[in-house]
């Protein structure tokens, strides 16, 4: 099997995956009940290119709740039980092979449904093709709001928008510091970034924040030493922005190389993953969106309160899964993978049938809640869109064993209080 082309079959080992690493907390009826088929679900997810880190977590979140289910027997339908059958390839991060390989997944490969891969302008090239096919594509990975403006019908977003992603930090700072004022706002020139610092930008200037610099990078950026001389030269109170992992985590480390004070760091994405600790002292202090953190307290009893149902494993039953098959904890991009499985599984479940058709209208009214807090769909103005979820602040600290992610914002969730100004 080639490097750029991976077939994920994982119907035949899932039994065995899933004795190796204890029994799945999914519950539902054993493996008795009669054997219905086989449920193909497609995706891409870039084994190279520059979303390469990102999409490894999300698929291996994927593909954890794929063996899991596999391993109870298959999805609940009736009383059948359907396996499940992942099905991938290497899009190597270009839009354009996105497009193909979704295209061959459809026509070719003959999958059922469709998951997106990481990262917004993937996940908008995927759309085009899902939504001429009139395929469901549960859209993971991809917050951006711009993207669901579209008129589409087929796709249904498991993250909350970019318009939050940065609205919680100048919440924090404002909290912190009343007195702060002068924001500067760079970003990775592509669609999320983007969209994310437009609505911290609107939300700033409605906030009375002054925004003394906004400058966008190209994807793939390595040097910010001009840059950051441009932020060091304004005395800004906070710095806003970044955009995926290898640029967020530059940004950090040449930062603290440069010994930039500023009462706020706020990055996006890199923050949320374990390795950002690798950075040492340069992490300490900065703080992130997350869409979901181990610490979270989503719980059968939360979602008895909203009167809705809950689905899937506790909070504690998945991270402890994850960690026993990866090594290591998980971030909230494996989070969103193996949620996106589950918010399938459940509606599956509510239609009563494996028809796509079906299956989509059953998406369509889900108001429900997993461990990674609700799921709801906007289904009036912006088809599709996330509106059920939210996302959390979280900050870099010092613990008894290294650096440790805390949640500092919203304070009704927060684990620890924030570090300010940043160390």
């Amino acid at each position: 099997m080639s490097g750029r082309v991976m077939l994920t079959l994982i119907a035949a080992v899932a039994m065995l995956a899933a004795a190796c690493n204890n029994a799945p907390p999914t519950g539902g009826p054993g493996p008795s009940a009669a054997a219905g088929g086989t449920l193909r679900i497609g995706f891409t997810s870039s084994q190279t290119g520059s979303l390469n880190k990102e999409s490894k977590e999300q698929t291996q979140g994927l593909q954890l709740w794929a063996n899991d289910v596999n391993g109870q027997g298959g999805i609940a339908v009736g009383d059948q039980r359907y396996q499940v059958q992942l099905v991938s390839y290497d899009d190597e991060s270009v839009q354009d092979r996105v497009q193909q390989l979704y295209t061959r997944l459809i026509t070719d490969d003959k999958v059922d449904f469709l998951i997106s891969p990481y990262g917004s302008a993937s996940a908008a090239a995927s759309m085009v093709v899902t939504e001429q096919y009139g395929k469901t594509n549960l859209v993971v990975g991809a917050a951006s709001y711009s993207i669901f403006q579209r008129g589409y019908r087929h796709v249904f977003q498991v993250y909350s928008p970019a318009g939050e992603y940065l609205t919680g930090a100048l919440d924090l700072l404002r909290a912190q510091n009343p007195s702060a004022n002068r924001i500067v706002l760079v970003n990775e020139n592509e669609p999320f970034s983007t969209d994310v610092i437009k609505a911290a930008r609107d939300y700033a200037e409605q906030q009375g924040f002054d925004i003394v610099l906004q400058e966008a990078y190209e994807t793939g950026t390595a040097d910010f030493a001009p840059l950051i001389n441009k932020i060091a030269g304004e005395n800004p109170d906070a710095i806003l922005g970044g955009g995926h992992f290898a640029d967020g985590s530059a940004l950090a480390r040449q930062l603290w190389e440069k010994q930039v004070k500023v009462g706020l760091v706020a990055l996006l994405v890199a923050p949320g993953q374990p390795e950002f600790k690798d950075l040492g002292d340069a992490a300490l202090g900065i703080v992130g969106p997350s869409q979901w953190e181990p610490q979270v307290t989503y719980s059968a009893s939360a979602a008895e309160a909203l009167g809705i149902p809950y689905t899937g494993p506790a909070v504690t039953q998945f991270t402890q899964r994850y960690q026993d098959t990866y090594g290591y904890e998980p971030g909230y991009i494996a989070a969103g993978g193996y949620a996106t499985g589950v918010i399938l599984e459940r509606a599956i479940s509510d239609a009563g049938s494996v028809d796509p058709t079906r299956v989509e209208a059953a998406l369509a009214k889900t108001d429900m809640m997993s461990f990674f807090g609700r799921t709801k769909f906007d289904t009036q103005k912006d088809f599709g869109l996330e509106i059920g979820h939210n996302s959390v602040v979280l900050q870099w600290q010092r613990g008894s064993a290294g650096l440790v992610k805390q949640i500092v914002w919203p304070l009704a969730a927060a684990t620890q209080s924030a570090l300010y100004p940043k160390p």
